[in-house]
């Protein structure tokens, strides 16, 4: 199992950022797909969250500026960043979710950095 995340940087405050997230060794379309950020000193935090049938929900803090989508045919999740600010700095992680009977199985990716800083 992987995942792979891409799309990190630099970015000024109001500027965009396009994450990607590339999945590979289980069914990636069965899984509930999720973006978590986790800024130094402070808790790892989701960012948004989009199921497999396709419905999404976004943290307070995101809500308006961030939108994730997913392509099942190409096996990858995106986060894209709009209206960018300081406090979106962090380091981004991508991780997929599901539950086999009570079981919950969950995979993450090794994060991304996402500075926002002018």
């Amino acid at each position: 199992v992987q995942l792979v995340e891409s799309g990190g940087g630099l970015v000024q405050p109001g500027g965009s950022l396009r994450l990607s997230c590339a999945a590979s060794g289980f069914t990636f379309s069965a899984y509930s797909m999720n973006w978590f950020r986790q800024a130094p000193g402070k808790e790892r935090e989701l960012v948004a969250n989009i199921r497999a049938g396709g419905s999404t929900n976004y943290g307070d803090s995101v809500k308006g500026r961030f939108t994730i989508a997913r392509d099942n045919a190409k096996n990858t999740v995106y986060l894209q960043m709009n209206s960018l600010k300081p406090e979106d700095t962090a380091v981004y992680y991508c991780n997929a979710a599901f539950t086999w009977g009570d079981r919950p199985i969950t995979y993450w990716g090794q994060g991304t950095q996402v500075t926002v800083s002018s």
